[in-house]
């Protein structure tokens, strides 16, 4: 195997996703100049009355003409974008230099969905709309190619994101690593409405992890489902063909599960490995599906 780029997200998506349905053409941030491009950039917006921040970071030789793909990383609890920054890399250009990372902030380090969330889930939402309006407002965009990734919490909350026919309709994938999935775990599906079907999930899991269980239960944040039960809502929704498809890698360590859904084959994916704990995105990355 070889490092895949970014998440393996990349090539998840280039063969799942279709574009989001978004419709507004050209975004307004192309032609706009910035300075400084290999540094994170701060940025701060009002979103329901309230003010809310996020990290970009645009490639070096940032082109101002050039409409690129985004990717928006959702932080841990108790942490800020700047450290899911700092502990993933997901800006590096060894995951493909070619896009712009996004890395919001939670109010109180902190998303929507948890127990001890400060945000509301409405808020939350509003402020991932607003935010994606900003973007597209200061940089050049590909407004199609919009993605979300978040690691525990963060995972959890790009779930809720995906749920939600509105704001998930901006995004044309989604990758949680180790997500707490506090919300939408309703059996019959009715709190959660995807855009479209099917929507393209990559999910990532350690089998030993202590903080999210991979059987679920009592979480930090609220009861969470076991996430072969998580795959099986999504498969459901998804319309996907049963049984899974299945490789094993590593000498059986890690574990590749994959969907055909309405005739599109692996718009869902599922890496567990056996003995990690908490999915940290330097494994995550060097995860590609069996040649």
């Amino acid at each position: 195997m070889q490092p895949s780029a970014l998440l393996g997200f990349a090539s998840f998506a280039a063969a799942a996703a279709a574009p989001a349905p978004y419709m507004g053409g050209d975004t307004s941030g192309c032609g706009k100049t910035h300075l400084f491009n290999a540094f994170p950039k701060i940025r701060s917006l009002k979103s329901g009355g309230q003010d809310r921040g996020y990290l970009a970071h645009v490639p070096d030789g940032y082109d101002k003409n050039h409409r690129y793909p985004v990717i928006v990383g959702f932080h841990g609890s108790s942490s800020v974008g700047f450290f899911f920054e700092a502990d993933t890399g997901l800006d590096l250009p060894k995951y493909t230099s070619d896009k712009i990372m996004v890395y919001p902030n939670g109010l109180g380090g902190a998303w929507a969905g948890a127990n001890y969330s400060v945000a509301s889930v409405d808020q939350d939402l509003q402020f991932v709309w607003d935010l994606l309006a900003d973007v597209r407002s200061n940089f050049c965009v590909d407004s199609a190619r919009i993605y979300a990734t978040g690691m525990s919490s963060g995972g959890g909350f790009v779930d809720t994101i995906a749920c939600n026919a509105t704001v998930g309709g901006e995004f044309a994938a989604f990758a949680p690593a180790s997500g707490s999935f506090y919300t939408n775990n309703d059996e019959n599906h009715q709190n959660c409405k995807p855009a479209r079907v099917p929507t393209p999930v990559l999910e990532f899991h350690g089998g030993a992890d202590e903080s999210v269980r991979y059987n679920g239960g009592q979480g930090e944040g609220g009861i969470e489902p076991s996430i072969p039960n998580w795959l099986k809502r999504w498969a459901d929704r998804n319309e996907c063909d049963t049984p899974n498809k299945q490789e094993d890698s590593y000498d059986g360590d890690v574990h590749h599960l994959s969907w055909t859904c309405k005739g599109q084959e692996g718009v869902l994916q599922h890496y567990k490995t056996d003995d990690q704990s908490e999915f940290q995105n330097s494994r995550i990355c060097q995860l590609e599906p069996s040649r």
